[in-house]
């Protein structure tokens, strides 16, 4: 293995080819906003990493199918938040704080980490696999101090890719922690959706967030699914404005490693997690004309639901000084 670290500099609006083998091709360059990005391409697909910008993946494309949820975004934007720029296939929701704010909360939506600016950015380059990995430290005069190190794995001749998230506490103090790898897929019409675990892990989401507008349309079919078995065939598109959420609860009384698949006919979208790393997941579904998504699972480590709710739930995790924490999630799609 050989490491390759990365600068700004070497991103233009001109492609740069930074790498090639006979099973890679790894490409720099810089959308029209400024953003850098990263393409890393196998005999598969790509995908399109954003590297100093909280590491997002923008793009995931395999087995000649767009995995990334429809969006109104052509390209990433330069920004503070997450929903000045929602149009990525995956980001990094937390660390400290993640999940919708409610009035009473003191963050943003999902947090300081999914546009969060790395400190540094490198590639891990081996005969079989590509890695690119950032760090970014986290300091607050008289608050947290945390070390995230984010990264994305890309074997050869692979339609799955591993994300991964390590933070440490680098404070003298606890420090909670809210993690959520936050996974956009796309919506497919008739889509079909299994999981190894069983309905009753499903619950509705109660409560309705600030950025949804509810119809009485939609309040009937939501009360309609509070006594029904899980969501689980997309066949009518027009009930998902505005989105139904599945919350997923204490997951690892299941089974230890969970597995969610979407058939889209031929081809399956897959997300395996470890439940002792994520022991929450949300089901997320929306389509309209400006956003489509089918996020079947979005792997956390509570409700996405604000800090205030996961404190007085008691799913906040809390890091000792200098404890690491590890996340892996595999994803992708296959025949």
């Amino acid at each position: 293995m050989f490491t390759i670290p990365l600068y700004k500099e070497q991103f233009s609006k001109e492609r740069a080819l930074l790498l090639r083998s006979d099973d890679f091709e790894v490409h720099a360059f810089q959308y029209n906003s400024g953003v850098h990005a990263l393409e890393i391409k196998n005999s598969q697909g790509h995908l399109v990493v954003l590297p100093f910008m909280g590491q997002m993946i923008w793009d995931a494309e395999f087995l000649d199918t767009n995995l990334c949820m429809k969006n109104m975004f052509s390209e990433p934007k330069q920004a503070k938040t997450i929903v000045e720029t929602y149009g990525c296939f995956a980001f990094h929701a937390g660390m400290i704080r993640m999940g919708c704010p409610t009035p009473q909360d003191d963050h943003v939506l999902h947090g300081e980490m999914p546009c969060a600016s790395m400190d540094s950015v490198w590639l891990e380059v081996s005969p079989n696999k590509v890695v690119i990995k950032g760090s970014y430290e986290y300091v607050m005069g008289f608050g947290d101090h945390y070390l995230a190190t984010p990264s994305v794995h890309l074997e050869k001749d692979s339609s799955l890719f591993d994300i991964q998230m390590s933070v440490k506490n680098l404070a003298s103090v606890n420090m909670p922690l809210q993690y959520m790898c936050h996974i956009n897929a796309a919506y497919f019409e008739n889509a079909v959706m299994t999981q190894n675990l069983p309905d009753e892990a499903f619950a509705l989401r109660e409560s309705v967030p600030a950025h949804v507008q509810p119809t009485q349309q939609w309040l009937a079919y939501n009360e309609s699914l509070k006594t029904s078995a899980p969501l689980a065939v997309l066949e009518q598109p027009e009930m998902h404005d505005p989105e139904v959420v599945y919350c997923l609860d204490d997951i690892s009384r299941f089974t230890e490693r969970a597995v969610f698949k979407m058939d889209i006919g031929g081809k399956h979208l897959v997300t395996e997690f470890n439940t002792n790393e994520f022991n929450s997941a949300t089901r997320w579904i929306l389509c309209n004309g400006d956003q489509q998504v089918a996020a079947y699972v979005i792997p956390a480590t509570c409700r996405p639901e604000g800090f205030l709710a996961a404190k007085e739930k008691g799913t906040l995790i809390y890091l000792a000084p200098n404890e690491e924490r590890c996340f892996h999630v595999r994803t992708g799609i296959t025949q």
